[in-house]
């Protein structure tokens, strides 16, 4: 109770302290005339510190702010010596009140009138949204930004005169201040926010949900056009919500061609949500499937069907359209963060598009575990699917390339590679063979006691593989351009790539046949071009894949921590095994 006294100003009268105050500075009436006046200033509605407009209390309420004094210029500067909060300016109240979270703001209206009415100052809200979601921009001047001209208009038609003419959807920004904006559309929506995985088969995908102007947008990043690996990525809308005249957020699909439609969104668990379309008729068009089909391939591949001569790649694009389209926008989405980056890692972790052949363009997360790198799928096909370890490189093993004559001969590079394989998998079964007695021996002791031990056994030897081994010799020098040219014989979907590389590692690749029979992994060849881009050559398949590095801003996708990103590496082939 003392506490909140202190805090609310409790105690005596305002007439009291007044009074006391009076008597302490022996001012005479032209005193008692400038706290006055200091009183009426401080209760009049003050401005925004930083230029926004938001209402603080009335006269009425002036004393709850303490009787401070004013200067020449107009301001209060407040009491000489404050006994609580509460008797601070107001424009330092909204300076201290602005840097609590979000979530901590409605307690503090409770504490008292004085907090209340501060609280209503648009300041504090503004610097939340802008801290808390990244919102940009002035809500006043603010438009709905990422979203075609087709999407914010629609066409009313009057039925008398058979005619139709086009409103704009805008809001009415007028009626909108940021607390409204917190309150009813980011703090509601905020878990939804990030990174996500579409359950969308062996296909997978990435989505990226940001706040874009005042809508929560719901991205699907699409790789660009087969074979244009560096080229930017491309983005298409499937859902937002947004936040307009109504104190309630609306929630709309975006797929489709006929513009924004209702939809839904609901939170299954922790890290997963489902979106569902309550108007799927919007996602058909006039032509039927025929025109959807066409519609859809020049979308996703940049061409027609007659273009693409191989009869296999228009298998594997007919199928994809089927298994992709009958879910309507009515997908389950999972949580996945970007890996975190350690001084150590050989080049920068992150996303990454790759070519794979007649699959066409992947996205694949290059992440970083001891002295291994590892490039897992988001988005698959139906050889190796989304959610699988596409390549795993052991960097304590690096491979010297021969001079670029060798270089061109498949059997030099094949020999260098296959060598360094054979003495991996002879370690590994020297390994094998060095724990099998120990597991033998402690197996004897009991069931329950050998069962136990041989554990231990399996985790120290798993730690000791990440542990023990030296890491790269790229940590210890400088990485120097050395010439590089891809051997004959090797295809590569782009034939434009780096002629010089950095370092050279052994890895191996996973490979499947269709619908993920017989995986096995291959051995190859990881190839650092530089810090956005590098390749790997599949021996066995004698065909290269370029992989260049994703350079769009992702917002709440970082990973808390290791433990975590490693979990959800975890899961994710969970999903798809």
């Amino acid at each position: 109770m003392a506490v909140c006294a202190r805090l609310c100003g409790v105690g005596q009268s305002r007439r009291c302290r007044r009074r006391q105050r009076q008597n302490q500075q022996g001012q005479g009436s032209d005193s008692d005339m400038d706290e006055e006046e200091g009183e009426r200033i401080v209760g009049q509605r003050q401005g925004d510190v930083s230029g926004g407009g938001g209402a603080t209390a009335g006269p009425s309420d002036a004393c709850e702010y303490g009787s401070g004094r004013v200067n020449r210029g107009g301001s209060s500067t407040g009491p000489l010596h404050p006994q609580s909060l509460a008797e601070l300016p107001p424009e330092l109240l909204v300076e201290i009140l602005s840097l609590l979270p979000g979530t901590a703001l409605p307690n503090v209206a409770l504490v008292c009138k004085t907090f209340r009415q501060i609280l209503n100052t648009e300041t504090i809200w503004r610097r939340r949204c802008i801290e808390e979601f990244d919102m940009k921009g002035d809500l006043r001047k603010m438009e709905v930004g990422g979203v075609s001209s087709r999407d914010l208009y629609v066409k009313r038609v009057n039925q008398r005169l058979k005619s139709g003419r086009f409103m704009k959807l805008l809001p009415d920004y007028e009626q909108m201040d940021y607390r409204d904006v917190y309150t009813h559309l980011l703090h509601p929506y905020r878990h939804i926010l990030g990174l996500w995985q579409p359950d969308i088969g062996p296909y997978g995908g990435l989505l990226n949900v940001v706040v874009d102007g005042l809508s929560i947008i719901g991205w699907m990043y699409l790789p660009p056009h087969d074979p244009r690996v560096e080229d930017p990525m491309r983005r298409r809308p499937l859902f937002r919500v947004h936040k307009w005249e109504s104190n309630k957020a609306t929630v709309e699909c975006m797929y489709g061609h006929k513009g924004p439609h209702k939809g839904d969104i609901q939170t299954v668990k922790k890290d997963e949500f489902s979106t569902k379309c309550n108007q799927t008729d919007h996602h058909r068009m006039p032509g039927g499937r025929q025109e959807e089909f066409r519609t859809w391939l020049e979308e996703e591949w940049g061409r027609t069907l007659e273009e693409i001569f191989h009869e296999h790649m228009q298998e594997l694009i007919l199928m994809k359209f089927i298994y992709t389209s009958q879910y309507d926008n009515c997908l389950t989405y999972r949580r996945i963060y970007l890996p975190p980056e350690k001084p150590s890692d050989l080049l920068q972790p992150g996303l990454f598009k790759g070519t794979y052949g007649s699959h066409g363009l992947e996205i694949v997360m290059l992440s970083f575990h001891g002295t291994s790198a590892r490039a897992t799928k988001l988005t698959g096909d139906p050889n190796v699917p989304a959610g699988q370890l596409t390549l795993d490189v052991d960097l304590s093993r690096p491979v010297v390339l021969p001079d670029l004559e060798n270089q061109r001969k498949i059997e030099k590079l094949s020999h260098l590679v296959m060598g360094v394989h054979e003495e991996v998998q002879r370690e590994t079964e020297q390994q094998a063979k060095d724990i099998s007695p120990t597991v033998s021996g402690a197996a004897a002791e009991g069931a329950c006691g050998g069962a136990s031990a041989a554990e231990g056994i399996e985790v120290d030897h798993g730690a000791c593989s990440d542990s023990c081994q030296p890491g790269p010799s790229s940590s210890s020098s400088p990485l120097e351009d050395q010439p590089f040219v891809l051997p004959l014989g090797v295809m590569a979907r782009n034939e434009v790539y780096p002629r010089t590389c950095r370092k050279c590692f052994y890895g191996t690749g996973l490979i499947a046949g269709h619908g993920f029979t017989s995986p096995e992994r291959t051995p190859g060849l990881f190839v650092l071009f530089d810090e956005d881009r590098f390749g790997f050559i599949w021996l066995e398949l004698k065909s290269f894949s370029l992989y260049s590095r994703l350079t769009d801003r992702l917002a709440h996708a970082h990973a808390p921590d290791m433990e975590r990103f490693e979990a959800m590496l975890h899961n994710m082939q969970s999903w798809t095994s």
